[in-house]
């Protein structure tokens, strides 16, 4: 089922892009995360132009993620209040990373700072998560289950001013290192369309010392509102988001997330993060590989902005 996509400018197989959605929406409900770090680097190997990846992919993890976020809010496993929090961070950090992915288009290197971004990050935080997750695993064969964090350890998150009680997660801390993890989620979310989950979730559990049961529907929660208003930003700045892959992403993604949601339920956390870092790292080794890699192309055309 071949389908031409009019923003993109290439002719794709629909069902892919639909397998590819149900894919993101599965990693979804499964880790917490929106997706986007897994579909866009996808679209880039199936031949949609990097920008256009970007920014259609942060539409579609606004679908998964709000799939996924419903399922947490029947468990009551979301701190809105801290959810709320990050998004206003978040709002400010998008905005600024708009601006910044529209220059990087304007003067012809935003496909190459893109996948840089990718190789970078997602390098940096798989090989923390796994490290992490592998001492987790080791100490619970060790000592039995691994123990929370202690709610009355006062890390450098207590010492700052501003602090807000969140109930649902149990803590008193600064507002400011929130408002920190979702600000600089926001400016990765434009530059890369990602939801920031990757980063998110493992921010609040060891920056923010949120428990690992409230970390996943609440990081779903900010990204949900987050991608929205980042892809409202890239359409209206940029004309990039593509309305026809957007939607086959989307059918995938919702059905996705409700699978990995039950699935999650099934697995230990520490289970849950090594599979994740598994993931990003696999991701990363193919995009790494691809930038040093002789094209098959050595040249190809690409719509510009002409002035």
């Amino acid at each position: 089922m071949q389908i031409y996509l009019p923003i993109a400018e290439v002719v794709v197989n629909g069902l892919t892009l639909v397998s590819l959605g149900g894919i993101v929406g599965l990693m979804s409900g499964l880790f917490g995360v929106g997706g986007g770090f897994l579909i866009t680097p996808l679209l880039f190997f199936i031949g949609i132009p990097p920008a256009i990846a970007v920014a259609t992919g942060a539409n579609q993890v606004v679908a998964s993620s709000f799939s996924g976020v419903l399922a947490h809010v029947k468990r009551k496993t979301v701190d809105f209040r801290m959810g709320w929090v990050l998004l206003a961070g978040g709002l400010v950090g998008s905005s600024f990373g708009v601006i910044l992915f529209n220059l990087l288009q304007r003067i012809g290197q935003v496909d190459l700072v893109v996948q840089l971004c990718y190789v970078v990050f997602l390098g940096l935080i798989g090989m923390m998560m796994f490290q992490e997750s592998l001492r987790a695993i080791r100490r619970a064969k060790r000592s039995g289950p691994v123990q929370p964090m202690r709610r009355n350890q006062h890390g450098w998150v207590h010492r700052w001013p501003l602090k807000v009680k969140f109930r649902a997660s149990g803590l008193y801390i600064s507002a400011i290192p929130v408002l920190m993890v979702g600000a600089a989620v926001g400016v990765l979310g434009a530059l890369m369309g990602v939801g920031g989950g990757f980063i998110m979730v493992p921010a609040m559990i060891y920056l923010l010392g949120m428990p690992t049961k409230v970390v996943i529907g609440t990081s779903l929660f900010q990204i949900t509102f987050l991608s929205a208003y980042t892809t409202l930003m890239h359409a209206v700045s940029s004309n990039t988001v593509d309305v026809m892959l957007a939607l086959l992403l989307i059918v995938g993604g919702v059905v996705g997330a409700q699978i990995g949601t039950s699935l999650g339920a099934k697995l230990r956390a520490e289970q849950l993060r090594i599979l994740l870092a598994l993931l990003v790292l696999a991701v990363c080794g193919k995009l790494a590989l691809d930038l040093f890699l002789r094209p098959e192309d050595l040249y190809s055309l690409t719509p510009g902005i002409i002035e």
